[in-house]
């Protein structure tokens, strides 16, 4: 397995199985602290900092959460249109990075252009972590996706994935990739014009993810062990900031996951993750339901984030 000091997390397409299971193991050590809302020092001369050309709330929050549980500091910003990056300079990824990596010892970055996160790890000499490039992937959402899902669940093996959403999303892209490593498979359901496109079927075909199509949740829910959902309402990943204009459509019925839906078809085991924020694909009344695991995958971002910053930062091995 290769050592995780001072590597850049771009890709779960990079993961061996063995890696997967060092970054939980982590997880595991580090969860009593922010269980017990503590803090540490064990980062206490480190400095992360969080590079958001796109709005977050979850993402940046936790990060910078955990390195605040790790005793360590934060810098950074949360709208490029307040720096040269996104006013009228327009200033470049590598003039960016090259200039930010004498800042801070990691930095986290969200982008609305896919490829961003792995052009700025060129031009910076301390690890970069993507936290979300446009269509592209969203590594550090999945990692406490599968966490969740191993902790809850006891494996990730043996597992039936009902992937329910916009399959173009980042979140299921690395979810699907992460699949490769683990003996399970997923069911896919989508709008037509927002299904896996063929190259990306072909990337999942080589590295032998067992994966089928679907039309209806209603038609599948019954096979899944985990659910995992995503909005197909939602804003123009490849815009810096994209704002709710007009009345919002609604979610067809072949996408929605509702309690009664959940009573009558669901498997008594089965656990929903969503990443939230959700439209009206996940109605609020299934939160009282014993399906509903995002309050407690939410919790496990801090977790999560906590383990990779000592991991790439060395206080992990």
């Amino acid at each position: 397995m290769r050592s995780f000091v001072g590597r850049d997390i771009l890709s779960l397409k990079d993961f061996s199985r063995d890696e997967f299971m060092r970054v939980f193991q982590v997880c595991d050590d580090l969860k009593p602290i922010a269980r017990d809302r503590r803090n540490t020092d064990t980062l206490k001369d480190k400095t992360l900092l969080t590079a958001f050309y796109q709005p977050s709330t979850r993402t940046r929050l936790s990060t910078e959460a955990a390195m605040h549980r790790l005793g360590g500091h934060v810098l950074g910003f949360s709208d490029s249109k307040m720096t040269r990056a996104g006013d009228f300079y327009q200033e470049s990824i590598k003039d960016t990075f090259h200039m930010l990596e004498y800042y801070a010892d990691v930095i986290a970055i969200r982008h609305f252009q896919q490829g961003a996160p792995a052009e700025a790890a060129k031009w910076a000499s301390v690890p970069v972590i993507n936290c979300g490039d446009g269509w592209g992937e969203h590594p550090t959402q999945v990692l406490t996706d599968l966490y969740t899902i191993s902790t809850e669940m006891g494996s990730l093996d043996g597992l039936t994935f009902l992937l329910v959403g916009d399959m173009r999303m980042r979140t299921m892209h690395s979810i699907l990739y992460a699949m490769s490593q683990f003996d399970a498979e997923a069911i896919v359901v989508g709008p037509p014009d927002m299904s896996l496109l063929p190259e990306f079927k072909a990337e999942l075909d080589a590295l032998n993810v067992r994966y089928r199509e679907a039309a209806d949740v209603r038609d599948v829910i019954g096979e899944a062990d985990v659910i995992y959902m995503e909005p197909v309402v939602q804003a123009d990943y490849t815009s810096s900031r994209d704002e709710r204009k007009g009345t919002m459509p609604t979610t067809p019925a072949e996408y929605v996951v509702t309690r009664e839906l959940l009573r009558e078809k669901a498997r008594s085991w089965s656990i929903i993750l969503h990443s939230l924020p959700r439209m009206d694909e996940l109605p609020e009344d299934v939160d009282a339901t014993r399906h509903q695991r995002y309050w407690v995958e939410a919790f496990n971002g801090v977790v999560m984030r906590m383990s990779l910053l000592s991991l790439v930062l060395g206080a992990a091995e």
